[in-house]
Order: structure tokens, then C-alpha cells, then sequence
């Protein structure tokens, strides 16, 4: 049996008697969160679309190379979006006998397909580059400017939007296309420019490969991150010794062991450990008084805990009191 799974057996019905008004707060809090990502989504998603067409008819009509390349970049903004959104609805989706945490995960995921799409638009943008290195390409540099101008102005709004509500993995996710193709239509502004008053053709080249370097810097480190969770690792901004440390200080905890804390999503974390006390008679308050310090301290949300019996040594080794009472 897992980790999980033993303290969800053992705990998890002390837990949930003694705050069924607490469970159904916290899962409206999540709701509402995954609520507010739908909806700040949505938008930028609609805006992006609109303008990767009108952006793509430019290209064709003005016979450019370069705007049929940002169109492109633009549709797998709409793409990761699109994602985005549609990972943030599935979280929203509640427990289930088959998910019991629900479907919190898909953002991760979601973002994870968002990364892996973001690097093969980057090795795309460098063959490009070095293709039009050896053999420039004519840009036609009014044109381009004035449309570049119309795509960095959508972009500057749509990541604006996006960067008032990082707090998900999966809009960050989508930041990250976003940024990319605002650096992008600042490259072809700026190509646009200086091919209009230079004829300088490899400037455009030079740009994307500096573009594809920062936003390449920017994938690995998400790509890291949604690694780190799917991994279950401890959440990066939270010292599991630090938690550990707070809980032992709640009035009448002898020891803490056992502590295990990830997270659901990017936004929800969990943690699960052994409370050890004299007295267990007094469970009810310590788990009032522990789960509101670390709902207000850390900001976790799903606590799962089981009290213990102290054996005067601190050893992890200790029998459970629940266990060893249910084997009896």
C-alpha cells in the first residue's frame, strides 16, 4: 500500500468528520481559482486567433515570408491557449470514486504538452534562421513593420492578461508562447526597420536566434518545473524542515515524522504526516490548531494527519495508536 494511500485510510475520516464545513470550503476556494483561469484564458485566446488570421491573410497578401512565419508562431499561441483553457475547465471537473483529488492534474499536464510544443517551435525558428542565413530571403519592410505593430500590440495585451493570474503552471505555460511571439513581432518590427533603411537581409535571421535562446532559457526552466511536480517533489517555495518545525510548535505536539508534502497542481498542495502527543483526548484541537496554521502560514489546503501516541524518543518507528487500535 502507498503512502498516500495508507494516510488516506488511517486519518481521513477523522479528518473529514471533524471539518466537513472546512472540505466543501476548500473545494469551492479551488473551483472558484480554476473559475477565474477559465475566464482570464478565454480571452486571449479569442484576441490571438483574430489577429494569427488577419495576420496570416497579410502574409499572403503581401507575398511575406516573414508574417506567414509569425502567423504560424501566432496559431501555436492559439494552440497553447486553447490548451490552456481547456486544461483549466478539466481541473475544474470535481472528485470522483476514480479521481479522488480530482482532475487537478491535467494543468500540469497540459503544460508539460504545452513545453515540449514550445521547443519544437524553437528548433523550427533556428532551421529557419540558419536556412535564411545562407540564403536571404526579401522582406518586404513596410508591410512587415505595420503588421509586426498590430501583433505586438495584441501580444502586449494578451500578456498583460496572462501575467495578473501566473498563479497557475498552465498560464504561465501560456505566457511563455506569448512572450515568445511579442519578442517575435518585436524581431520583425525591428528587422522590418532596419531592412527598410539598410537592405541588411541577415538581421532577421540574427534576431530569431537570439529570441529562440531566451525563450529556450524560459521552456527548460517551465519543463523543470512541471517535472518537479508530476515527480511529486515538495513544492519549490516550501521548506518541508521549516513546515516540520511550525508544526511541532502547535500546543501539545511532542514530535512530527512522516511529513510528506506535494503538490495536486500548481496552485493546491498537500501534505500528510504522524502527529505524536500524550494525550489524544486532546486530538481535536491540536488538528484545528495545526491545520489553520499551515492553511495560513504555508497556504496548504489538503492536510491529512494522524495522531500518535509519544513514546518519549522521537523515533519514527513509533506504533501507530489508530493501527495498532483497528487490529485489536
Amino acid at each position: 500500500m502507498s503512502t498516500h494511500d495508507h494516510h488516506e485510510h488511517s486519518a481521513e475520516a477523522d479528518h473529514q468528520h471533524d471539518h466537513p464545513h472546512k472540505h466543501a470550503e476548500t473545494h469551492s476556494h479551488e473551483h472558484r481559482k480554476h473559475d477565474h483561469a477559465g475566464v482570464s484564458l478565454l480571452w486571449p485566446l479569442i484576441l490571438t486567433g483574430s489577429f494569427a488570421l488577419i495576420e496570416a491573410i497579410g502574409g499572403w497578401y503581401t507575398g511575406s515570408l516573414a508574417l506567414l512565419g509569425d502567423a504560424g508562431h501566432m496559431f501555436s499561441d492559439v494552440a497553447a491557449l486553447g490548451l490552456a483553457w481547456l486544461g483549466a475547465w478539466i481541473a475544474r471537473k470535481p472528485a470522483s470514486h476514480k479521481h479522488s483529488f480530482g482532475l487537478m492534474r491535467a494543468e500540469v499536464i497540459v503544460a508539460m504538452v504545452n513545453g515540449l510544443v514550445m521547443l519544437a517551435v524553437v528548433a523550427i525558428i533556428i532551421y529557419e534562421a540558419i536556412e535564411r542565413l545562407q540564403t536571404p530571403q526579401p522582406v518586404q519592410g513596410v508591410e512587415v513593420m505595420l503588421i509586426a505593430l498590430l501583433g505586438l500590440i495584441v501580444n502586449v495585451l494578451v500578456a498583460r492578461q496572462l501575467h495578473q493570474h501566473q498563479d497557475s503552471i498552465n498560464s504561465r505555460a501560456a505566457l511563455l508562447h506569448v512572450l515568445g511571439d511579442l519578442l517575435g513581432s518585436v524581431a520583425a518590427l525591428a528587422a522590418g526597420a532596419v531592412i527598410y533603411f539598410t537592405d541588411w537581409l541577415p538581421i532577421d535571421p540574427i534576431l530569431s536566434l537570439f529570441i529562440s535562446a531566451l525563450i529556450l532559457v524560459s521552456t527548460i526552466r517551465l519543463l523543470r518545473e512541471v517535472l518537479h511536480v508530476l515527480m511529486e517533489g515538495v513544492p519549490l517555495h516550501i521548506n518541508i524542515a521549516e513546515v516540520t518545525s511550525a508544526m511541532s510548535q502547535v500546543h501539545q505536539v511532542k514530535g512530527i515524522h512522516s511529513v510528506h508534502i506535494w503538490a495536486l497542481s500548481s496552485e493546491v498542495v498537500a501534505l500528510s504526516a504522524h502527529v505524536s502527543m500524550d494525550n489524544l483526548s486532546q486530538w481535536h484541537e491540536v488538528l484545528l490548531g495545526l491545520r489553520s496554521m499551515l492553511h495560513d502560514k504555508f497556504d496548504i489546503e489538503h492536510v491529512t494527519l494522524q495522531p500518535e501516541i509519544w513514546d518519549g524518543h522521537g523515533s519514527e518507528q513509533q506504533a501507530c495508536a489508530l493501527t495498532a487500535h483497528a487490529h485489536h
